[in-house]
């Protein structure tokens, strides 16, 4: 064994390795599971009492010695790969990540909620999945009445009577859950989610996103629906954007209002978004009608108050000039990419 440790050191003591390769056969043929230090601990068993003092002291030096020359090499040509790893130089640029952005109608509805905070209101929110009185009736909605086809509903249970259980068409079930579970004044905007049994197009989707706003208390006017609305619009779309009010119709508000702004991407001189008439209709509004209030029970001749409501998608479409509302759903990462700058 004596003969055997002694040729063994003078091999390793002359070994050399340039490359790895060397070094892993030199570690595997000595120190691996079935090298030679291993080998001879097995023949260390052998020997006899009066030997093992000497013969142990002798094998664990030798082993000390394979292993301290391993790592020797190991930490040269370890240190020589980073040397000549160009992806250790310092003075390289680094590799780029990707940073990622807010949704655009999620900047936009953050926006719209900012301005109208800054007025005094405050945010409210509700179920998507609604009874019929919430949705229609409590708004004025009657049984069999027009207005109902106003509204393509996705019913979740269709009943008798008022017991149909439906996707929100809009966001105004929130104001009657609002008016009912409390009392005057209220100041609120009611952002969310709604849905409408309509064909998906350029300018339609099966569902979006709206924002409606409510204020009810005493001496309401119209007046005060107007101003609140050019505030809005001139700190969302900068000052010296035109506004104009037309009448319209809705059931749960009386007298009733769309606001057009001029048309933000062809600046009033006519385009496809606008159908050439250099005006954009944006939202609905209107005074809310006496008989809402008294359905939520609050008395309409002490209380009068304003109701409006806007798609976020079409606000967004005007302010990124995006022409086609279905890429706010298809994730697709090159439209998105857009927005980066856009981070809050």
């Amino acid at each position: 064994m004596q003969e055997q440790i002694d040729k063994y050191t003078s091999e390793i003591k002359a070994f050399t390795a340039a490359k790895a390769e060397e070094l892993e056969a030199f570690r595997i043929k000595y120190l691996g599971t079935k090298g030679i230090i291993k080998d001879l601990f097995d023949q260390f068993k052998t020997v006899g009492p009066e030997e093992k003092r000497t013969f142990g002291k002798v094998l664990n030096q030798f082993k000390q010695l394979a292993e301290e020359k391993y790592n020797e090499f190991k930490e040269s040509l370890d240190s020589g790969v980073k040397s000549h790893d160009s992806s250790q130089d310092l003075t390289l640029p680094g590799d780029g990540f990707e940073v990622g952005s807010r949704h655009p109608l999620s900047l936009v509805r953050n926006e719209i909620i900012d301005i109208f905070k800054r007025l005094g209101f405050v945010v409210a929110e509700g179920p998507e999945i609604e009874d019929d009185w919430h949705n229609f009736s409590a708004l004025n909605f009657p049984e069999e009445h027009p207005a109902r086809d106003m509204q393509d509903t996705f019913f979740v249970r269709k009943g008798e009577g008022n017991d149909d259980i439906a996707l929100r068409t809009h966001t105004s079930s929130v104001q009657v859950r609002m008016m009912e579970s409390g009392k005057p004044p209220f100041r609120a905007i009611m952002p969310g989610r709604v849905y409408r049994n309509e064909a998906i197009s350029a300018r339609a989707h099966c569902f979006f996103h709206q924002v409606e706003g409510l204020y009810v208390d005493e001496n309401v006017s119209f007046s005060d629906l107007k101003q609140t609305l050019y505030h809005f619009v001139q700190e969302l779309y900068g000052e010296g954007t035109k506004v104009r009010f037309r009448p319209s119709y809705f059931p749960f508000t009386e007298p009733s209002a769309e606001m057009d702004i001029s048309c933000t991407i062809c600046k009033g001189s006519g385009c496809n978004m606008c159908k050439y008439s250099g005006w954009v209709e944006i939202l609905g509004c209107g005074m809310v009608d006496p008989n809402v209030l008294e359905n939520c029970g609050i008395d309409s001749k002490k209380y009068t108050g304003f109701a409006f409501g806007m798609g976020i998608e079409r606000i967004t479409n005007l302010k990124y000039v995006i022409r086609d509302l279905r890429l706010f759903s298809e994730n697709d990462v090159r439209f998105l990419k857009q927005f980066q700058t856009e981070i809050i």
